[in-house]
């Protein structure tokens, strides 16, 4: 199988890149999030990507432009629904991108989060899989999440403390407010 997966972060790429080569899936990279904010954070990320990437000796496609503005576009009108419209803008471009290299298939490193809505990306891949005619692999990486974290950590690979949207940082600076306040 020849597979695009969307990286969303160098920590989340090292787990599922090693269960994908175990597997005997030929990989590609694709590093698009137009969710990324502020621009030295989205800047910051694409360079860890890199960095895991070389050592890796996986081939990458970059999307470097900031595209924070399509990303408001595209969650603004819903915010309540803002995960949702943001996985659909990435998984569509993803898959996209994979129908246009060629590619059986595509995935996300999202799916190592324990963070992030399983349930939702999988309807949104399966959901792209049928506009591209490009497969989703769906795989549950979570149980592969602190695998990918010490990775990243021997490598000295940037950690990010938020997934990475506008909405995302400001949670996680509340978070850390209302620990602080709570001591």
């Amino acid at each position: 199988m020849h597979l695009l997966l969307h990286i969303c972060c160098g920590v989340c790429l090292g787990g599922p890149l090693e269960d994908l080569v175990k597997r005997g899936a030929r990989v590609e990279g694709f590093f698009y999030n137009p969710n990324i904010h502020p621009y030295a954070e989205f800047k910051q990320r694409m360079e860890a990507v890199r960095t895991v990437a070389q050592s890796a000796r996986l081939q990458v496609r970059y999307e470097e432009s900031y595209g924070l503005e399509d990303f408001l576009r595209e969650v603004m009108p819903n915010d309540e629904r803002r995960c949702e419209r943001c996985y659909r803008l990435r998984l569509r471009r993803t898959a996209q991108a994979a129908r246009e290299t060629g590619c059986d298939a595509f995935s996300t490193t999202l799916l190592v989060s324990r963070h992030q809505k399983h349930d939702l990306l999988r309807l949104i891949g399966e959901e792209m899989q049928k506009e591209f005619g490009v497969a989703f692999h769906y795989l549950d990486w979570r149980p592969l999440n602190l695998r990918a974290h010490e990775i990243a950590k021997k490598a000295g690979i940037y950690r990010q403390r938020y997934c990475g949207c506008i909405f995302s940082e400001y949670e996680a600076l509340k978070q850390q407010e209302n620990k602080r306040t709570a001591r």
